[in-house]
């Protein structure tokens, strides 16, 4: 089985909603054995462009287990949240 990643390119609009939201997506990912791979802020841009300033990588088991804990009540309940905190394009990748 390849493990899966969700990548996610971040522009934070409201720090206090973002920092909520970054506290409660941990116990989201739990049941479905995510970890958080790397959270950073954009240094540079050596090609291209790129419009976000910080990305987050999260690792799962598989796809399927990426898949069902997007689609989870839990996390789904954080969508509103995480649309009110940030900008975010998520883009999943296997490997």
């Amino acid at each position: 089985m390849a493990n899966a990643y969700l990548i996610g390119h971040i522009t934070v609009k409201e720090n206090d909603k973002w920092q909520e939201y970054r506290n409660k997506v941990p116990a989201t990912l739990e049941p479905w054995q995510g970890s958080l791979v790397f959270r950073g802020r954009l240094s540079a841009v050596l090609s291209g462009s790129h419009q976000h300033s910080d990305t987050v990588v999260i690792e799962f088991p598989d796809m399927q287990a990426l898949d069902d804990w997007y689609t989870s009540p839990q996390y789904q309940a954080l969508i509103p949240l995480r649309q009110e905190a940030a900008e975010m394009d998520l883009l999943t990748y296997e490997a």
